[in-house]
């Protein structure tokens, strides 16, 4: 009888080779509910803006574990104790971490879901694969909560030199092209170490944290909150609060059963049993770009132009502004939109609406990233910095928008 090799390895364009450290991994990447991740796109509706932005949360997941494998490596040679279950336990969450996205990553929690994130629903997939593989992620679970008892681990998984942002900044930066995101990962990596169970950063890694928090900065600003990528992921929310209010209202609508089964029922945090877990790992991407192709031919204002302009590419106009935008601007473009085509005001403000963004680099309350001097002592690295506009980047900037159609509409 042959045996299956669960030693693969993968071909990453980023980092070259990655390894599968252990059949566990192999039989977790290999289960259905991971698999899913080859269909949801990274970086939501930006490949609008930038054409090779098509990567997809399996690409990120599996750099993500990359990048945790090296800094256990790092650590260890350090001196830092991290137990064979331990390790197993971060490279499990660091996989898992993003396994409760749903189609274009987060359109869904703002539209047929309600009061659930998908950190969540990852908490969620874990949960159940736990049973699955006979409780092997139950520490994977407490590292990703933040339950275990050393809190390195958890920063490991989420915090403001974590392994995913680690690997998103420097993948994203890779597939658009925008070259001001390409961190030096390795170098962050092999400058990390613990005290007191406390992620810190040594001294001589300074300039790679600085440079790693204006690149975010920046890749905030250019790509994630891109006003066209923007107005598109606003459009997509839209096509599918729509779409549910249609089902509610009666209309039947072409969907696959997945699809069909959340714009038809009111799924809440309370409601998310096992029933609607398995459901949902049946969601992708094509979902719902299958159903927009239909839905741009139907009978209801609202839903086929709203399909149309994202099938197309042909948005909404979008103005970003410092400050918010006047109430009578808005009802302006509302106005005139009503009188053109004699729809609703509810109609209306699915294309005319307002909206707010804001990008911090640095969260000086949310896990700091300490630096570890020569000396012993540990600071924030706002006050260990000689550069000055460290201070700036840990406070949130604020913009405004409104959307509103093009003459096309």
């Amino acid at each position: 009888m042959r045996t299956k090799n669960k030693l693969k390895i993968f071909n990453d364009p980023i980092y070259g080779f990655i390894t599968i450290p252990n059949a566990l991994i192999f039989d977790l990447i290999e289960h259905k509910y991971f698999q899913r991740l080859r269909r949801i796109t990274q970086m939501g509706m930006s490949y609008l803006v930038y054409p090779g932005a098509h990567h997809t949360r399996f690409h990120h997941a599996l750099g993500s574990m990359h990048l945790m494998q090296n800094a256990i490596n790092v650590l260890r040679f350090k001196g830092v104790s991290i137990s064979d279950d331990e390790e197993n336990g971060l490279l499990i969450a660091i996989l898992l971490h993003d396994i409760g996205h749903g189609p274009f990553s987060h359109a869904m929690e703002h539209s047929i879901v309600n009061d659930i994130s998908h950190e969540e629903i990852s908490l969620l997939f874990m949960q159940e694969l736990n049973k699955q593989f006979n409780g092997k992620l139950a520490l994977a679970i407490k590292i990703f909560k933040g339950e275990y008892h050393r809190p390195f681990m958890n920063q490991l998984i989420s915090g403001q030199l974590d392994m995913d942002r680690a690997d998103y900044l420097k993948r994203d930066s890779f597939y658009t092209g925008v070259a001001e995101g390409n961190i030096n990962s390795e170098r962050l990596i092999t400058m990390l170490n613990v005290v007191d169970d406390l992620l810190v950063l040594e001294e001589k890694g300074i300039y790679s944290a600085e440079k790693f928090l204006v690149a975010r900065r920046l890749m905030y600003w250019q790509v994630y909150l891109h006003k066209t990528g923007l107005v598109a992921e606003e459009l997509l929310m839209r096509v599918l609060k729509r779409a549910k209010e249609l089902t509610e209202h009666g209309v039947k609508l072409d969907s696959s059963e997945a699809l069909n089964y959340f714009l038809s029922h009111n799924i809440k945090h309370d409601s998310f049993d096992e029933n609607t877990l398995n459901i949902f790992a049946k969601l992708d991407d094509y979902d719902i770009i299958s159903a927009m192709k239909a839905w741009q031919y139907s009978d209801d204002f609202v839903l086929s132009n709203l399909s149309d302009m994202l099938i197309n590419r042909d948005l909404l106009k979008i103005k970003l502004k410092n400050k918010p935008i006047k109430k009578e601007l808005l009802n302006e473009h509302i106005d005139k939109l009503i009188g053109k085509y004699e729809i609703t005001r509810g109609e209306a403000e699915y294309f005319v609406f307002l909206g707010q963004i804001s990008n911090q680099a640095y969260e000086l309350k949310k896990q700091n990233i300490n630096i570890l001097h020569k000396s012993g002592k540990i600071e924030d690295i706002v006050k260990a910095s000689d550069q000055l506009n460290l201070k700036a980047l840990s406070k949130p900037v604020t913009k405004y928008y409104i959307c509103y159609p093009k003459d096309r509409l």
